[in-house]
């Protein structure tokens, strides 16, 4: 096996978001600009007093997006740091008894329950014959793309909401048509975590809504 081409794959298997990953970005972001649209109804008809409240929402996700790419990065260098070092510990332990209380501490509970002690003592064999993890693996190209994707999920759902503002001069029907697509991109992502769970698509997207209307409605009432 070439040095590190291993751990170069394995990483970049890693640095890809998931269903749920994705439509949680598009929630948060959601709720974030939903915020900021529901206080538009209580604020005049002043086209001024909109379009501050708009460039306040875009501002907004623009912070947040960057911030939750930004930890996203942090969190993955650290799980990835703390692999390395238990990987590092099993390659380094005296016996395979040692080996073995490493690696069931760190592997799924459920998995580990199933596993005997020869096949976690195999599983350690062939992990001491792999090349020791470099730490120049802990961030990648990759990672920075994630990083970018997470942005734009963020950033790109207050677009669909906040549009209908910036088209219709009349305020009452443009909170209808914003309100209505943001409860479809709340149906959307309950639909498409269903799938994923193996959920009810139906029962899951309408509880998804749900409690995507009850999140906003508990950030506005604290003030968010």
């Amino acid at each position: 096996m070439t040095d590190q081409i291993f751990w170069k794959n394995r990483v970049k298997e890693n640095a890809v978001l998931n269903p749920i990953d994705r439509t949680s970005e598009v929630l948060f972001g959601l709720i974030m600009v939903l915020t900021f649209t529901g206080a538009i109804s209580a604020a005049s008809d002043g086209r001024s007093e909109v379009r501050e409240l708009l460039w306040a929402a875009l501002g907004c996700n623009v912070a947040w997006g960057l911030v939750d790419a930004i930890m996203y990065l942090m969190n993955i260098v650290l799980e990835r740091g703390h692999s390395l070092v238990i990987i590092k510990k099993i390659m380094r332990s005296g016996s395979q008894a040692d080996s073995r209380e490493i690696l069931k501490e760190e592997i799924n509970p459920l998995v580990s329950s199933l596993m005997t002690e020869d096949e976690l003592d195999q599983l350690n064999d062939r992990l001491k014959q792999l090349p020791v993890p470099s730490v120049r693996n802990l961030l990648t190209l990759k990672d920075l793309g994630t990083g970018v994707e997470i942005f734009l999920l963020v950033f790109l759902c207050t677009l669909p909401v906040a549009l209908p503002f910036a088209l219709h001069h009349d305020i009452a029907s443009a909170m209808r048509i914003s309100n209505g697509v943001a409860l479809v991109m709340l149906f959307i992502g309950g639909f498409i975590l269903a799938g994923y769970a193996g959920f009810s698509r139906l029962l899951t997207a309408l509880l998804f809504m749900t409690i995507g209307v009850l999140l906003v409605a508990l950030t506005m009432s604290l003030g968010g």
